[in-house]
């Protein structure tokens, strides 16, 4: 079921939010319910690879790194 929501926000920030659904063709109302679905959603709501990006960037150490640049050179340079 669908209710109604009045926001208050900066005039300046209408005119964005108006043009970005116009390009993406959709309503305003239904913009920011994509947008609030989306902030609102709990881990398992999400897809996996959005669930998962970023958990492990910086996993690597300069061991793999060595080893990563010896297979580049060997195989790929």
């Amino acid at each position: 079921m669908k209710t109604k929501l009045t926001l208050t926000v900066e005039e300046r920030a209408v005119a964005g939010i108006k043009q970005l659904a116009k390009q993406k063709g959709v309503s305003v109302s239904s913009l920011f319910e994509q947008w609030s679905l989306r902030m609102t959603a709990g881990p398992e709501d999400l897809p996996i690879g959005s669930y998962l990006r970023g958990r492990w960037a910086d996993a690597r150490n300069e061991e793999q790194d060595a080893r990563l640049d010896y297979l580049l050179d060997k195989h790929a340079r």
